[in-house]
C-alpha cells in the first residue's frame, strides 16, 4: 500500500498493484485496473517513486528483473 493525498488534503492508502496508469492533467490522475480514476495532490513522479518502493518491499521488482535477465 502507498500513502497518497486527495485534493482535499486527506490522506489515504492505495494498493499500488492496481495502478494501471498515472498522468498529469495538470492534477495527477491515477487510473486503476478496474477503470476507476483517482485524482491526487501527489506529483506523478512521487506516485511512481512510492509505487517502485512498494514493489521492492513486496519483491515484485526483484522478480521482474530476474525474469527479464532470463529472457
Amino acid at each position: 500500500m502507498i500513502k497518497l493525498n486527495r485534493l482535499n488534503g486527506h490522506s489515504f492508502m492505495l494498493n499500488a498493484i492496481f495502478i494501471e496508469q498515472v498522468q498529469s492533467f495538470p492534477d495527477t490522475t491515477i487510473t486503476l485496473s478496474n477503470g476507476k480514476k483517482i485524482v491526487v495532490l501527489d506529483s506523478e513522479e512521487d506516485v511512481m517513486l512510492k509505487t517502485i518502493e512498494f514493489y521492492q518491499k513486496v519483491g515484485i521488482v526483484k522478480l521482474m528483473k530476474t525474469e527479464m535477465e532470463g529472457s
